[in-house]
Formats: structure tokens, sequence, C-alpha cells
């Protein structure tokens, strides 16, 4: 039962990773993120070298840079009436961020470099509640640091694109099963504190515009493995049954980041007037798997069959005046996980997005940009089936109500 239970501990801490994933916010640039995070086919800022490193060729500065942070503000109630169980989390308080510079180097050849924190989340509950056995509390986050460069093939047609560095932390606590305590009573749990995970991907975007109105954008980015190698595990309040069985084990795993497809359209409908759409495909048919391997020559493969979802995004843009720019949108984003693996690590399931935002050009080269983003997860009655306790699955479940809001403010340069 104790060599299970660990086995069961790490499980969970390499399932919140892959929720890190499922739980992706779109928070990569408030100009974008105001209309709905479209920008595959938006050409405005530096925040293209996240949104289309082709589309960089297009622009009409030679030195753009762009920058923001994006507090984020989350809140998840789970219920299950049937054992009149009702628990709301206090998440802390993330804030990822973004920063961008691209330079056109000549007519025809453009280069520029972002980082920004694609994937991360926090969620903490109650100790002990009623699902302590699959999270207690946890912090999860990934930075990027992406070079690009862009080419001009012809007036009307760019392609670019680099290679990306991510890397990944966690700080996770879960109790180690449902019932096991210490002497005093007290309940024994695990922490596991790792960072310095990474993994190497790339990605490619193209702009064209067939007319001078309308601007079209296709980008790809590659699937990335994240490599946990001798990850370590603190127990506590383990009882003293069971002595050593807890010390010096270290673990190595390997965790699929899916690779992602989008495309854009925008259309500059007049001088005052701009629309975009954008349609994302996120591959998380790579999460078939999770096998997680042990130092003490114990292995464990664990089934997670996550299925392909989309993304589609409405933005519209706005120029009041000179110096104000005011931008609105909507996206809805699907669920990846399906039925009996809704775990409350990060509860996810389709969602309504709505954005707005605004630009206070304070001067001809510097602005502020403003934006916020409202997710609201449609309430799901759901369950995570797969943890095992003496040899059986043990399934939890219940109705979760989680929604977010999150402010962005940043600033860009350009001259």
């Amino acid at each position: 039962m104790i060599r299970k239970t660990y086995i069961s501990a790490i499980v969970v801490l390499m399932t919140t990773f892959a929720y890190a994933g499922g739980y992706r916010v779109a928070l990569q640039g408030q100009k974008q993120l105001g209309m709905g995070h479209t920008g595959v086919a938006v050409i405005n800022s530096a925040e293209a070298v996240f949104f289309n490193p082709g589309g960089l060729s297009f622009m009409d500065k030679k030195v753009t840079l762009s920058a923001g942070v994006s507090p984020t503000f989350s809140h998840i109630h789970f219920q299950n009436s049937e054992y009149g169980w009702s628990t709301k989390s206090d998440n802390p308080v993330a804030t990822p961020f973004n920063v961008y510079a691209a330079v056109k180097l000549n007519d025809w050849m453009s280069a520029g470099i972002g980082v920004y924190t694609p994937y991360g989340s926090g969620v903490e509950y109650p100790d002990n509640w009623e699902g302590s056995h699959l999270v207690n509390n946890i912090e999860l986050s990934a930075i990027y640091i992406k070079p690009v460069v862009s080419f001009k093939i012809t007036d009307k047609l760019s392609i670019g694109g680099g290679p990306i560095l991510a890397i990944g932390s966690v700080n996770f606590n879960r109790n180690i099963d449902r019932s096991t305590t210490n002497a005093s009573g007290e309940r024994a749990n695990v922490t596991i504190d790792d960072s310095g995970v990474v993994a190497w991907g790339y990605s490619l975007g193209l702009a064209f515009r067939p007319i001078e109105d309308l601007t079209l954008g296709f980008t790809y980015k590659s699937e990335m493995k994240m490599k946990a190698e001798d990850g370590k595990a603190d127990f506590r309040n383990v009882p003293s049954t069971a002595p050593g069985v807890y010390d010096g084990v270290t673990f190595d795993a390997t965790l699929p980041l899916p690779a992602e497809l989008a495309v854009g359209a925008s259309y500059t409908i007049n001088e005052k007037w701009l629309v975009a759409f954008d349609y994302n495909r996120v591959y998380w048919d790579a999460y078939e798997s999770l096998n997680v391997y042990f130092s003490n020559g114990t292995e464990s493969h664990n089934p997670r069959n996550y299925k392909n979802s989309s993304v589609y995004r409405f933005g519209l843009q706005y120029m009041a005046s000179e110096r104000f720019t005011i931008r609105g949108g909507y996206y809805f984003d699907e669920s990846p996980v399906q039925a009996g693996y809704f775990a409350p690590e990060t509860p996810r399931n389709d969602s309504n997005n709505f954005t707005g935002g605004l630009t206070f050009q304070v001067s001809e080269r510097f602005a502020i940009d403003a934006a916020f983003l409202f997710v609201h997860f449609d309430e799901v009655d759901a369950s995570y089936d797969h943890y095992q306790e003496n040899g059986q699955n043990v399934p939890f479940g219940g109705t979760y109500k989680n929604n977010a809001f999150i402010p962005s403010i940043g600033v860009s340069y350009g001259f």
C-alpha cells in the first residue's frame, strides 16, 4: 500500500504540470488581449513576436518595444450535495508578464525577442479538505524565451520563426491518501518543489496581405517535452511503521506540451475600425499517457487520453482619436479534458471569455496599454476516476464553479 501511495503522489504532481497547459491563460500582450487575444493577423506592436513572427517585416517602425503584467484573480467553488461537501479555494494572485522587442534591420529582414509566461496557475484549498488526497495547494509557472527573425519575401508576403526555450517550476502539496496519519493524528502529506525543468521547441509564422486592408496569418508552435530528472519529494507526518520507505527515492518523467496551429484574418473597415478573427487548434492528443520511472526500479503507467481542442477568437478595434484607441473581444475556449479525468488541481471546463482594453498615446513614441479579461467556466458536474487506493480506483467528483478576473497593464514604445 505504501509503495502504491508513493507512486500516486508523484503521478498527481505530473498531472498538475499537464493541467498547467490545460489551463493556458491568454495573456501574452495587452493590445491583443483587449481584442479577444487575436493577433495572428494583427500587426501593430512588438507583440507580433508572440502572435506571428512572420508579420514583423510588415511593421512600419524601425524599433518597437512592449512590456506588461496581468495580475490574475481566480476563484473555485466545489460542492458535492450527496456527501454535503462545500469548499472554496483561496488562490494566490498570479502575475503573468510579457516583454517584447523588435527591430527592422533593413527593408526585407526584421528580428525580435520575447520573454513571456504562457503556462502557469496557482490553486490553494483549505488543508485536509475533501479532495486533499489529490491536492492541497499548487503553484506552477513556465517562462518562455523566444528569439525570432522575419523575412519579407514580396511586398505582400512575409515569413518568420525561431527557437523557443521553456523553463518551468512547480511547488505542490497533497495528502498521500485519504486517511493516513502519524501518531499525533496529523495527516501524512508530500510537498514537491522542483525548478529548472527545460524544454526546447520552435515557432513558424506567415503573414500575407493580398490587398491593403486585409491581412491573413498563420502560425505553428511545435510540441515541447518537459523532462523531470531526479525529482525529489518531501514527505511529512509519515507513520513510524514505514521507516525508510519515503527516503531518498527519485523519479524521472517526460510530459509533452502540445503543438498548436493558429490561423487568423484582420480587416481594416475604414480609418477608424478594424476587425479580427483567430482560430487556434491545440493538439492535446499528444498526451496519451503519463509514464513515471523511479530510482528503485518501480514504473507507473497512467493513461490520460486528452483530446484536441479549439479556441475561437473575435476582436474589434476603434481609433476614437489620435490619442485613444478602444478595443473589445470575445473567445470561446474548449477544454481538452475528457469525462473521468476532471481533477481539482486547476479545474477547467469549456469557457466563455470577455475582453476589453484601450491605448492612451502619451506621445508620438510612448503609449500606455490597458486591458482586462473575464473568464467564465461553464459549471460542470465531473469526476476524477483514476486515483488508486488499495488497488482500486476511487472516484472523486462533484460540481465545480469557477471564474477569473484579470486586469492587465503595459507600455509600448516605438520609433
